[in-house]
């Protein structure tokens, strides 16, 4: 197992960023019940987690992306991450809303960007990678040429992978699920049981439902 990926994953888990619930499961936006939520901006609040999470975010842009011009966030969650990334390289920052402001210069990117300039994106979460993958467009619409995306966390969704590999940006993970998952069993967060359900969930995410039996 990646050594950055279960650490992650135990950090997640120790600080109660992800919580795992397969009994009493949430409400995702789109209306999915999940048995997991993760909340990757409580990592702010551990200064030696936040670090460690920078550290291994500046490490995967060097071993992938080299230098870029620019970082960019991806709004909300991904801003302060990337403000942390940019700030270690040395870089302009700028991030991407979900939408265009609706006062002002309505603007979906905040910061100066120009076009040819190199950017690597930083995302907090990866569900289906339709979010992301929109910030990543209006990037390129503004003429900024994206070397690939990273995110703390992914799950792992086939749908995502498909999405990002149709809009040709590599992205890479710190830790995703099934490292999540395995962690959690070794250390008596879930059972067995729990696991099994884990995994259905993420197979068919949309008509998962909580095993009564």
């Amino acid at each position: 197992m990646d050594t950055t990926a279960s650490n992650i994953a135990d950090f997640l888990l120790q600080i109660k960023a992800v919580r795992l619930q397969p009994n009493q499961p949430f409400k995702w936006a789109s209306g999915w019940n999940s048995p997991i939520y993760c909340d990757n901006r409580i990592t702010l609040s551990h200064p030696r987690v936040r670090t460690y999470i920078r550290q291994e975010l500046v490490k995967v842009i060097d071993e992938h992306f080299g230098s870029p011009d620019m970082i960019a966030g991806v709004a909300t969650g991904a801003i302060a991450h990337g403000v942390l990334v940019a700030e270690a390289l040395g870089l302009p920052f700028t991030y991407v809303r979900s939408a265009a402001k609706e006062h002002g210069r309505q603007n979906v990117i905040e910061g100066e960007v120009s076009k040819n300039q190199t950017c690597v994106v930083i995302e907090d979460l990866i569900s289906t990678g339709q979010s992301s993958l929109k910030a990543v467009q209006a990037l390129r619409e503004a003429g900024v040429i994206v070397k690939g995306m990273i995110s703390i966390f992914s799950y792992g969704f086939d749908i995502a992978g498909e999405a990002f590999r149709s809009a040709n940006c590599p992205c890479y993970s710190l830790s995703n699920y099934d490292v999540l998952v395995k962690q959690a069993l070794n250390q008596g967060y879930i059972n067995q049981k729990d696991v099994e359900s884990l995994k259905l969930w993420r197979k068919d995410p949309a008509s998962w439902k909580v095993d009564k039996v």
